[in-house]
């Protein structure tokens, strides 16, 4: 222990070394006005390159060394300590190694049958700069039975870690990844990689452990291409945001799809049927039909004077100048340049005397009658004007959707008109609907292009909750990956949305197809206790029988706890009660009552009679120690403890509810308690039902 410790101060001294000169380097190299754009250019790349390096030696309170890892003799019998991030003494000899880089690779895979050339592994519980333990793993005739029976990997660090008191936001898993998690986070980067995972299975950390390994092995491209994460929530994405930057990886963006259009405002969902169908992959078709029911002849010809003459364009040639457009332009609003030319092209050409198109042009192009003429044969569109101006108008969806859906389905769709496009407020089913708009228009004509003219693309995708996007939104997704390089991470058993899906193969056949797609399943679960995931196992049989429960490490736990309420009485009293005794069990850490979203108010009043400081997610995320959750947004999350309120309530009001329920009652990483009024739902119902405690 005192060897290590002083091994791990070294290391620290180290890293406090190459803090400092880092810092004397982005000194010299500060940004300025003078010199040469060369010499400018340099020093910026300089400059941010330091202050990159300095992000990435900077770890607040998490642990730099968590193990190492001892050779075999004649594997050269070198012994290579492993950390968060890569540190070199002042001869550039390692200190210690980056857990990404090859050499560690036997950290996370070697087991008993495949040693990978190693004697020892060895893995350090830490706080901080402090040794608190260390556990060993011998390998070959000095090899011991210390969990290789059960496939994990440093057992009592892994334990130790998953009894840690909840923070509210989501921590690495650096120090104590397994083997079936490193072979998914070292997968070869091309094509798409799909994770199946169970409840606690660890799938969204490893994914984003993934996002971090790509990164420091391709660094270059990736770091100019892109890494981009996408989300179901925010509230999932307030909860993952710091696992990156944990790791030393802060150029990764985070977001939910509606991050990824600019210019509209959005809020809240449609009812499921509206959702259902924006999300439909035939949308893309209606909406083909309305960009090109925009491109029109004119009705009647166009008539103007100019000077002693009229100039004029007659419907046939408008009729041969939008045919013409429309074959030689993909995106829309490219081919608006190139119509005003033919319509000036045309009214010179209308002259009884030869007149110069550029002239005629300048002169006639802000008369409100040419205007009105280029508006109807070829107008320049926003994807939100196209949107509005179609939902607002029962003619111009009949006229797009009429051959793809049937007349109840398109009127589905409509809804009156605001009197500005500024107005309006989009929901998150219409994200999908404005991306298509827009690869489909294309940017406005504009004498200098801006950076947000082109849809952003990115080197690799991770997808997390994938099971719930509609097709829509994978193609918006598919539409900005580069190179068809993502990481599609969820669960079949949890598809609570409007578009569940039944199989990852209908998931597949909507994202890019260049490669042949990679499979990978998790099949441990580490979060859940196993009285937990028993009683889950059961909702699971019911709502995807063909999907098998992860295998619990922690087989031990107390049972979950039911607390019933006649259904003459109301449920308020028992659900403090469960918060009260939740708080007494676990401590320091965190709560949530998970409940249908109709009793999301009536909870969190329940909870301000008493006073029982909380949150409500919806608005404050989890930065409470107890927070009221509506079971739509809880997917993701792991608590401390749950309470499951009202789970008749829950398979009632979410349109996939058996596996709404599922999902909410496996949240909890310790304590989970049901409240309930009257029987419960037969599929909780136990065969010898225990007595439910009572209120109070």
């Amino acid at each position: 222990m005192a060897a290590e410790q002083a091994y791990i101060d070294r290391a620290y001294e180290c890293l406090d070394e190459a803090r400092t000169s880092a810092n004397r380097l982005k000194g010299m190299v500060e940004v300025g006005s003078g010199g040469t754009e060369q010499a400018r250019f340099e020093r910026e790349v300089i400059y941010d390159t330091v202050t990159n390096r300095l992000t990435q030696l900077h770890l607040g309170d998490a642990s730099l060394l968590f193990g190492r890892v001892d050779r075999e003799p004649d594997e050269g019998g070198e012994t290579f300590y492993i950390g968060r991030l890569a540190v070199a003494d002042q001869n550039q000899e390692p200190v210690v190694v980056d857990w990404r880089a090859p050499v560690a690779e036997p950290f996370y895979r070697a087991t008993g049958r495949q040693s990978m050339g190693l004697a020892r592994r060895r893995y350090f519980a830490t706080r901080g700069r402090q040794l608190l333990g260390i556990e060993d793993e011998l390998f070959g005739e000095h090899a011991l039975d210390l969990g290789e029976a059960a496939g994990l990997q440093g057992q009592g660090t892994l334990i130790a870690a998953l009894e840690t008191a909840r923070s509210g936001r989501m921590g690495d898993i650096v120090a104590t990844i397994q083997g079936e998690q490193d072979e998914i986070i070292r997968a070869p980067l091309p094509g798409v990689l799909v994770v199946q995972g169970g409840p606690g299975t660890g799938k969204t950390v490893v994914a984003l452990h993934r996002a971090a390994y790509l990164l420091y092995t391709h660094r270059f491209p990736l770091e100019d291409q892109g890494v981009l994460v996408v989300g179901p929530n925010r509230l999932f994405l307030a909860y993952i945001e710091q696992v990156l930057p944990s790791l030393g990886e802060s150029g990764v963006e985070l977001a939910v799809l509606a991050d990824l259009v600019d210019g509209v405002k959005i809020r809240g969902r449609d009812r499921e049927r509206v959702a259902r169908l924006k999300g439909d992959a035939i949308m893309s078709q209606v909406l083909a039909k309305a960009v090109r029911d925009r491109k029109r002849p004119l009705r009647r010809s166009l008539r103007i004077g100019l000077g002693l003459q009229t100039l004029h364009l007659s419907v046939g040639t408008s009729a041969d100048i939008v045919r013409d457009a429309r074959r030689r332009y993909r995106h829309h609003n490219a081919g608006r340049r190139f119509v005003e030319r033919e319509v000036a092209f045309h009214l010179a050409n209308s002259s009884r005397t030869p007149l110069e198109p550029t002239e005629v042009w300048r002169q006639v192009r802000k008369h409100p009658d040419v205007r009105a003429a280029l508006e109807e044969m070829w107008p320049v569109l926003t994807p939100a004007q196209l949107l509005h101006d179609l939902y607002g108008s029962k003619a111009l969806l009949y006229l797009a959707a009429g051959r793809h859906l049937a007349k109840e389905r398109v009127e589905l769709l409509h809804r009156p008109r605001s009197e500005s496009i500024d107005d309006v407020v989009w929901t998150h089913d219409d994200v999908p609907l404005l991306d298509e708009a827009r690869s489909m228009l294309g940017p406005k004509p504009r004498k200098q292009r801006r950076d947000d003219d082109e849809i952003r693309t990115y080197g690799h995708i991770v997808v997390d909750e994938a099971q719930d996007l509609s097709p829509m939104q994978l193609a918006m997704i598919s539409r900005r990956s580069l190179n068809g390089s993502l990481t599609v991470v969820g669960d079949i058993a949890q598809s609570t949305g409007a578009w569940a899906h039944a199989d990852w193969d209908e998931i597949l056949s909507l994202l890019p197809n260049r490669r042949p797609p990679h499979r990978e399943q998790l099949t441990v679960g580490y979060r859940i206790p196993g009285p937990n995931m028993d009683l889950a196992a059961r909702v699971l049989a019911r709502s995807a029988p063909d999907l098998l429960p992860p295998r619990s490490v922690r087989q031990d736990g107390r049972p979950p706890v039911f607390r019933r309420v006649d259904l003459d009485d109301e449920l308020a009293p028992a659900v403090v009660q469960a918060v009260r005794d939740e708080i007494a069990a676990v401590g320091t850490g965190n709560v949530a009552i998970i409940c249908p979203a109709s009793r999301v108010d009536e909870c969190s009043a329940a909870l301000d009679l008493v006073g029982i400081d909380h949150g409500v997610a919806i608005e404050q995320g989890l930065n409470h120690q107890v927070t009221v959750v509506p079971v739509g947004i809880v997917k993701g999350l792991e608590l401390d403890a749950t309470v499951v309120v009202d789970p008749t309530g829950i398979l009632a009001e979410e349109a996939q509810g058996m596996r709404a329920l599922y999902v909410a009652l496996t949240r909890a990483t310790k304590l989970l308690t049901i409240v309930h009024q009257g029987d419960l739902p037969d599929v909780l119902a136990p065969i010898d039902a225990p007595e439910p405690q009572p209120v109070g």
